[in-house]
């Protein structure tokens, strides 16, 4: 039988940012203080795109957003949002969603791992994810824990633990 193992991935749900955004966009509309600055929020291709008459107001717009992600359960270390900027009559920002574990955020965790993990695991960078690999279910459950408590830049999820 094989040994135990566990995926680390990092992935948005693109129906909960959806949802997300929806209620932003709910909020903004009815908000006092974003009537005529021409707020809004909106898809632009895999990026969210957030618009308003001032810088102010955009980064309002961002703190709504920002607290949408938090009710939904979307971790904001899966933002990566940019800083205003301006465009027109108006200042914009571009918020894209991290999905996938970049090459050197995994090589950290690899390290993470091998370091303070115990002796018997052996983590495998795999493309965007990593696979975790031990003879001891224990042992997994305990990289887990010390994952979780680890200060990373990138939200984790643990799937596929057989």
């Amino acid at each position: 039988m094989a040994d135990p193992t566990f995926d680390i991935v990092s992935k948005v749900d693109k129906m909960e940012a959806d949802n997300a955004l929806h209620q932003a966009q709910k909020e903004i509309a009815q908000r006092y203080d974003f009537k005529n600055v021409g707020a809004e929020v909106d898809w632009s291709g895999e990026k969210l795109l957030l618009k308003a008459s001032s810088e102010d107001r955009v980064k309002a717009v961002l703190e709504v957003l920002e607290a949408k992600f938090i009710k939904r359960g979307i971790s904001l270390r899966s933002l990566d949002s940019g800083d205003p900027y301006a465009s027109g009559k108006e200042y914009r920002i571009d918020v894209s969603l991290k999905n996938g574990i970049s090459s050197e955020d995994a090589k950290k965790i690899s390290k993470l791992i091998r370091d303070e993990g115990p002796k018997s695991v052996k983590p495998q960078i795999q493309g965007d994810e990593l696979r975790v690999t031990s003879k001891s279910r224990d042992d997994l459950q305990a990289t887990m824990a010390l994952l979780k408590g680890a200060d990373l830049d990138v939200d984790l999820q643990f799937v596929n633990f057989r």
